[in-house]
């Protein structure tokens, strides 16, 4: 299983993915974690199902997003460079049908990092990806 992870390490808002892959990479050694450059072209157009971490704006907790629900990601106010580009290319990709299932793995931007509810998302989602669901 591979989980693309996005954000900025510059950025305190937007850095909190890379936070979380030092922990989830002891953790869960059969995800690979790939990091995704700001403005790098989206590396992942191939594959069926798509995972990806990045901070979320407008959420609470953790919370996974589902393929379903792409077509609600709001393009708003920058924090980092590629905020405005991941939601806007995955719309696109999607609609010229060149992208597959996607999951995003959404941390909220302002909140304290809850690791008992990130651990039991990969969790889940390692338990589905083993049983190839």
């Amino acid at each position: 299983m591979k989980v693309y992870v996005f954000g900025n390490k510059d950025l305190g808002l937007d850095n909190k993915t890379f936070i979380v892959v030092k922990e989830l990479s002891a953790m869960f050694p059969q995800i690979e974690f790939t990091e995704v450059a700001p403005n790098a072209d989206l590396p992942f157009e191939p594959e069926k199902h798509i995972f990806i971490l990045d901070t979320v704006d407008g959420i609470g907790e953790p919370t996974l997003i589902e393929d379903s629900a792409l077509d609600k990601l709001v393009n708003t106010s920058s924090v980092s460079v590629h905020d405005f580009d991941l939601g806007f290319q995955l719309k696109y990709l999607k609609k010229l049908g060149k992208l597959g299932t996607v999951t995003i793995i959404g941390l909220p931007i302002e909140k304290r990092i809850n690791y008992l509810r990130i651990q039991s998302i990969f969790k889940k989602l390692v338990a589905q990806d083993i049983q190839g669901s």
